[in-house]
C-alpha cells in the first residue's frame, strides 16, 4: 500500500514538472508579447484616463470579474491572513508598480518607461538574496548583458524623459521586484484566485492614490482610450498577469522577471507600428543585447535544472 501511495506521488510530481515544463515557457512568451504592448495601450488610454485611476478601474475590473467567476465554480476565498498577503503584493505590484508606470507615460514614451523598468530584475536578483535565491555565475552574466543592452537602447535619442518621471519607473520597478520576491515566501491564496485577490486589493490602493491625488473620472472618454483600457483588462490583466504569477511559482525568480528585458524592445517596436514612435541604430543595437542577455539567463536554468 506504501509502495503503491509512493508510485501515485512520483507520477504526480513526473506528471506536475512535465506540465511546467510547457507552461513556463508559453506564459513567459505571452508576458513578452502582451505586457510590451500594455505600454502602447496605456499611452493610448492616458488619453482621457488619468494614470492611478485608469490603473485602478483596470484591476477593479478585471479582479472583479476573476473573483466572481472563480466562486461561481466553488473556489474557496482567500483566508484573512491570505488576504493580509495579497494586499501587500498588490499594493506593491499593481498599486505602486503599475500605477507609476501609468503616472511616467503621462510624462515619457511608452518606450522609455519599459527600458527603465527593465531594471526590476536587478532588484529582483539583490532582493532575491534575502532569501537565498543568489543568482549563479551564469545568470549574472545575463542580468549584466541585459542591463547593458537596456544602457544601450537608453542612449537612443529618442528616448528621454523627465527626472520625475525616471524616479517614478525606478520605484515602479524597485517596487514589483520586491513585492514579487516577498510573496513567494508567504502564504498566497491559491492558483487563480491570488490573481482576483492582488488585483482587487491592488485596485483599492491605486483608487485611494488617484481619487487622494485629486484625480477625477472622466465624463466622455475617447472611444480608443475605452477600447485600450478593455485591452488591459482582459489581455493585460486577466490573461498576462495569470500566467506571470504562474511563472513566479514555477521559476527561479531571475528567470521569471526576465521578461522586463523582452518588454523593451516590443514596446518600442509596438510603437513604432502603431504610434509612429521612431527607432534608431542604437535602439536596435540595444534590443540585440537585451535578448542576448535573456537566452543567457534561459540557458543558466536549464543547466541548473539537469
Amino acid at each position: 500500500m506504501n509502495d503503491a501511495t509512493a508510485l501515485a506521488a512520483n507520477g504526480a510530481a513526473n506528471t506536475a514538472i512535465d506540465r511546467s515544463r510547457l507552461l513556463v515557457p508559453l506564459g513567459l512568451l505571452a508576458l513578452y508579447v502582451i505586457w510590451g504592448s500594455t505600454y502602447l495601450c496605456i499611452r493610448f488610454a492616458l488619453a482621457s484616463w488619468p494614470p492611478f485611476l485608469l490603473a485602478g478601474v483596470r484591476f477593479l475590473i478585471a479582479g472583479a470579474l476573476l473573483f466572481g467567476y472563480l466562486r461561481l465554480r466553488g473556489v474557496a476565498p482567500p483566508t484573512g491572513r491570505q488576504w493580509r498577503n495579497a494586499a501587500v503584493v498588490g499594493t506593491l505590484l499593481l498599486g505602486l508598480g503599475n500605477g507609476l508606470v501609468c503616472f511616467a507615460e503621462e510624462r515619457v514614451s511608452s518606450g522609455i518607461a519599459a527600458v527603465a523598468v527593465a531594471s526590476m530584475p536587478l532588484f529582483a536578483a539583490l532582493f532575491g538574496r534575502w532569501y537565498g535565491h543568489r543568482p549563479n555565475r551564469r545568470e549574472t552574466l545575463g542580468l549584466l548583458i541585459g542591463f547593458a543592452g537596456v544602457i544601450v537602447l537608453n542612449l537612443g535619442g529618442d528616448l528621454s524623459g523627465s527626472r520625475i518621471a525616471a524616479l517614478a519607473l525606478l520605484v515602479a520597478a524597485a517596487a514589483w521586484a520586491f513585492g514579487s520576491v516577498w510573496s513567494k515566501q508567504q502564504d498566497m491564496p491559491a492558483g487563480p484566485m491570488n490573481t482576483a485577490a492582488q488585483m482587487l486589493c491592488g485596485s483599492v490602493a491605486l483608487l485611494l492614490m488617484g481619487f487622494g491625488g485629486g484625480e477625477r473620472l472622466p465624463a466622455h472618454p475617447a472611444l480608443h482610450a475605452n477600447l485600450a483600457l478593455a485591452y488591459l483588462v482582459v489581455v493585460g490583466s486577466l490573461i498576462g498577469f495569470s500566467a506571470y504569477l504562474y511563472v513566479l511559482k514555477h521559476a527561479r525568480p531571475v528567470l521569471a522577471t526576465s521578461y522586463a528585458y523582452v518588454n523593451p524592445p516590443v514596446a518600442v517596436l509596438f510603437g513604432m507600428l502603431l504610434a509612429g514612435e521612431h527607432i534608431g541604430p542604437l535602439e536596435v543595437a540595444g534590443m540585440a543585447v537585451i535578448l542576448l542577455g535573456v537566452v543567457a539567463i534561459t540557458l543558466a536554468r536549464q543547466r541548473q535544472a539537469r
